[in-house]
């Protein structure tokens, strides 16, 4: 995921997919194990998540990975 176009578009679906269930941003890290800051930078597309919290943070959306990962 080195693109950053992809990590914008992911990054953009999480936030959709979060607003629509009406979590924060500290909702969502904390159930999903994460660090507030770096799931806020998930979500502008700063950084590469691994699998494993892409996972955890579609777990918590209760969100398949095919509305959100663009592979």
């Amino acid at each position: 995921m080195d693109n950053p176009k992809t990590k914008k578009e992911i990054g953009r679906k999480l936030k959709a997919a979060r607003n629509k269930k009406r979590m924060t941003q500290v909702q969502v890290a904390e159930k999903a194990g994460l660090n507030t800051n770096y799931y806020a930078c998930i979500e502008r597309g700063e950084v590469n998540a691994s699998i494993e919290m892409l996972e955890s943070i579609l777990k918590v959306l209760d969100v398949k990975s095919s509305k959100i990962l663009p592979f």
